[in-house]
């Protein structure tokens, strides 16, 4: 919020041993539990005003605001600062998904009490200790499908804006040629987004297309585990994606951009080395 360099922050709002428990505090529970994911709600903000040595300043604190840029959040549901800056910045850090309709089972469940007393909901945190739902080795989550047709753009474009989408944060990005009004031949984008990414990429959208605006919905997404490893081959490494059911290997693919690498330094039609690769990973199991 100073803009200032980080050894020259100092602790003004709270005691600089608060702040630091919190935060260490924090840190240490995540790498002791060992979990695979953190998923926190949408965050309450609260409402209202605070004393700060900086004079009165509007709930959520410039700072709060600042930390949780792109992240979903919730005003007024109490009348209180309900989130400081310190709980914005642990949340920012932790939190690989924001929902508000976690689908998991619960193994154990921790809180944390707030000294402030509100009058309409506890001052309260609690976290969960769970296990998500999965059938048959697969896995669930959630995503928005941002979504637009546009018939009156130069096609040239495309390669731009899909590199532009997937820079930015997009799962996938397709094109599906359509029919629109006036029986005009069209193009229809659909971007598959993470929730907190859906501003900044419906903004690449607006901005980058002609389209004037566009659709969107929450999609649920089944996926099987996966895992990128490196096979050693007589061209280089290469990177191997691999794709797994109920820990059995169900399918897998060498990174096209490593095989067209290969492909270019050494002058080989690249089905051919794909081939190749194929065979080293044959040989590999057989010999395991």
């Amino acid at each position: 919020m100073h803009h200032s360099a980080p050894d020259k922050i100092h602790f003004h709002e709270v005691g600089g041993e608060d702040a630091i428990i919190d935060i260490v505090g924090a840190a240490i529970a995540f790498h002791y539990l060992k979990v695979d994911e953190v998923q926190a709600s949408t965050i309450e903000l609260g409402q209202g005003f605070l004393k700060s040595v900086h004079g009165v300043l509007p709930v959520p604190a410039p700072a709060t605001v600042e930390i949780l840029k792109n992240k979903p959040v919730h005003l007024g549901g109490a009348d209180f600062e309900t989130t400081t800056p310190t709980g914005a910045a642990i949340l920012a850090s932790l939190a690989d998904t924001f929902t508000d309709s976690p689908d998991f089972t619960i193994l154990k469940t921790g809180y944390g009490i707030g000294k402030h007393k509100g009058a309409n909901r506890p001052n309260m945190l609690r976290v969960f200790l769970a296990e998500k739902k999965q059938i048959s080795g697969w896995k669930e989550d959630t995503a928005e499908e941002i979504e637009c047709t546009i018939d009156d753009m130069n096609p040239e474009w495309y390669d731009w804006i899909i590199e532009k989408l997937l820079e930015t944060g997009a799962q996938d990005v397709t094109l599906t040629p359509v029919i629109m009004k006036k029986n005009r031949p069209g193009i229809k984008i659909c971007v598959l987004s993470p929730a907190e990414k859906v501003r900044e990429i419906g903004k690449i959208l607006l901005q980058e297309t002609t389209t004037i605006g566009f659709r969107r919905r929450q999609v649920n997404k089944t996926f099987l585990s996966r895992k990128t490893i490196t096979l050693e081959t007589p061209y280089g490494p290469v990177r191997i994606k691999e794709a797994y059911m109920d820990n059995a290997l169900v399918n897998r693919k060498p990174e096209y951009d490593d095989c067209r690498k290969i492909a270019q330094e050494h002058h080989l039609p690249i089905k051919q080395v794909y081939d190749i690769i194929f065979n080293l990973l044959h040989n590999n199991d057989q010999k395991h």
